[in-house]
C-alpha cells in the first residue's frame, strides 16, 4: 500500500502530555502553550480533560484554558470526557469536539476506569448521545492496544472489537494507542490489518509511545497499511502511571521531520512547533526528549536553547 499524501497530525502534549506532571503548571503558561501549538499549523491540539480533579489535578483548571485560548479557525480543541458530568462541563466550555476512551485489556480497564470494558463503554454511550445531539464531534480511544503491563501481549481481534464498538457509538474516528510502548512495526501492522477488517482505515489513527525506542518505527508501518492519522506529543511529553518505566509520547517534533522526509504534507511548521516545545519545556524546568528538538536547540544561541 502506498505512503498517503498528507497525514493529519494530533499534538495531544496539553492534556495527554502534561496530565501526569507532579508539579502544577500554570493557567497562562498552558494558554500561551496552545496558541503556539495552533500558530504552528497544527490541524487539532488536545487542550485539556474534564475529569475528577482529585484524579487528575492538573487538568482542574481547563474550562479556563478552554476560555483563554485564541481559537485558530481549522483546529480542532478536543477534550476528554470520561462521563456524562464530564461532557456537561465540556459544553459549557463551549468545546468543538470531545474524546472518550477505551481500553482492549479488561485488566487495564478495571485499573484505569474501574470498570469492565463492556461498562466502559455504556457508560460513554450517552455521551455520544448527547454530543450528536449538541453537533459536537467525539473521537475515541482505544489503550493497550499492543501490549498490557498487566496482560502482556493483546489480541488483535480485541482491539479490532472495541474500536468496532466505539464506532458504532458514533465516534468519528478511532485512536490505537500502544500505552506502554512494546509495539513493533510487524506487529503494529498485523493489529491494524485486523481493526480494519472492522473499521474503515481513513477512521483510524494511531498513537505510539517510545518505550522501547520503536514508535517512529511503528508509525512508518502503520502508514504502509493506509493510516493518514498521527497523534504525537510536543518534546516527547507524557507517559502512562499505570505502567512503570513508560515513557512518553514519541515526539511531535520526531514525527514531523520523518513525514518531512518522506514528502508527505502535513501542513505543520517544524521551527514553530519546536519552539512550543521549549516553552513548555523551560515552564517544566526540563529538556525536550525528542531528538530533533534536541538537534533544533543545538544551533541556537546557548541562551535561547532551553
Amino acid at each position: 500500500m502506498r505512503l498517503p499524501a498528507r497525514v493529519r497530525m494530533v499534538e495531544v502534549g496539553p492534556r495527554d502530555g502534561l496530565q501526569n506532571e507532579p508539579a502544577p503548571v500554570d493557567t497562562a503558561a498552558k494558554i500561551t502553550f496552545i496558541d503556539m501549538l495552533s500558530a504552528a499549523g497544527l490541524p487539532a491540539v488536545e487542550a485539556g480533560s474534564f475529569v475528577s480533579p482529585k484524579w487528575v489535578p492538573q487538568m482542574a483548571d481547563s474550562d479556563r484554558v478552554l476560555a483563554g485560548i485564541a481559537r485558530r479557525p481549522g483546529t480542532a480543541y478536543p477534550v476528554l470526557v470520561p462521563n456524562m458530568k464530564g461532557f456537561e462541563a465540556a459544553l459549557t466550555a463551549k468545546v468543538d469536539e470531545v474524546a472518550i476512551f477505551g481500553a482492549a485489556s479488561e485488566s487495564f480497564s478495571r485499573r484505569n476506569i474501574n470498570c469492565s470494558i463492556a461498562e466502559s463503554l455504556e457508560r460513554f454511550a450517552p455521551v455520544a448521545e448527547a454530543a450528536a445531539r449538541h453537533g459536537i464531534r467525539v473521537r475515541g480511544y482505544v489503550s493497550c492496544v499492543l501490549g498490557c503491563p498487566y496482560e502482556g501481549d493483546i489480541a488483535p481481534e480485541a482491539v479490532a472489537d472495541v474500536s468496532a464498538r466505539l464506532l458504532a457509538m458514533g465516534c468519528y474516528e478511532v485512536s490505537l494507542g500502544d500505552t506502554i510502548g512494546v509495539g513493533t512495526p510487524g506487529r503494529a501492522q498485523a493489529m491494524v490489518d485486523a481493526v480494519a477488517a472492522r473499521v474503515p482505515r481513513e477512521k483510524l489513527a494511531v498513537h505510539f509511545h517510545d518505550t522501547w525506542g520503536q514508535a517512529l518505527a511503528n508509525i512508518l508501518a502503520t502508514l504502509e497499511r493506509g493510516i493518514a492519522t498521527v497523534d504525537s506529543s510536543v518534546a516527547g511529553l507524557g507517559g502512562c502511571p499505570y505502567a512503570k518505566g513508560a515513557s512518553g509520547n514519541v515526539a511531535s517534533e520526531d514525527v514531523l521531520y520523518m513525514l518531512g522526509g518522506l514528502g508527505i504534507a502535513t501542513g505543520v511548521d517544524l521551527d514553530a512547533l519546536a519552539a512550543a516545545g521549549r516553552y513548555i519545556c523551560a515552564a517544566l524546568g526540563r529538556r525536550p526528549t525528542g531528538r530533533v528538538a534536541q538537534a533544533l536547540a543545538a544551533k541556537l544561541p546557548e541562551n535561547k536553547q532551553f
